[in-house]
């Protein structure tokens, strides 16, 4: 007795549908754009109010932000005062000194900690220091 063996009449496929992949993809540039803007400012500080000419920061720009407990953040990092200026001396060397840094306080702090901060800022050499405020209500 013999076995005879089957064959199963596989198909064979010479071109790979794109198009799941491709919607995938999209929909993951749509969730990007969408939480990149959010991640910037995703540290709790509320700015004093003031009206004033609207600034946005741009991506040459660095955002330090000041809680109202005084510590500094930033990119979501804790830092000391040495640490900031680490980190200032590393935006200098690899930006320049025109690099435009953004101070955000928080409204509950005393005036001082934020001079101290931003008296870091231009002891680095910064001198296109902008500091942060919410419009005002009308």
């Amino acid at each position: 007795m013999s076995k005879k063996r089957r064959e199963l009449a596989v198909p064979v496929y010479d071109q790979i549908n794109l198009t799941n992949l491709i919607d995938m993809l999209f929909f993951l540039l749509i969730i990007f754009m969408i939480t990149a803007p959010l991640l910037e400012y995703s540290v709790d500080v509320t700015p004093p109010e003031m009206n004033a000419d609207p600034i946005k920061p741009d991506s040459d720009s660095e955002v330090i932000n000041i809680k109202a407990d005084g510590t500094i953040v930033y990119k979501r990092d804790t830092v000391t005062e040495p640490e900031l200026q680490i980190v200032l001396s590393r935006i200098e060397q690899q930006r320049g000194r025109e690099t435009a840094i953004f101070l955000r306080g928080d409204r509950d702090l005393r005036y001082g900690v934020v001079m101290n901060v931003m008296k870091l800022i231009r002891a680095a050499g910064f001198r296109n220091v902008n500091l942060v405020m919410q419009e005002e209500a009308q």
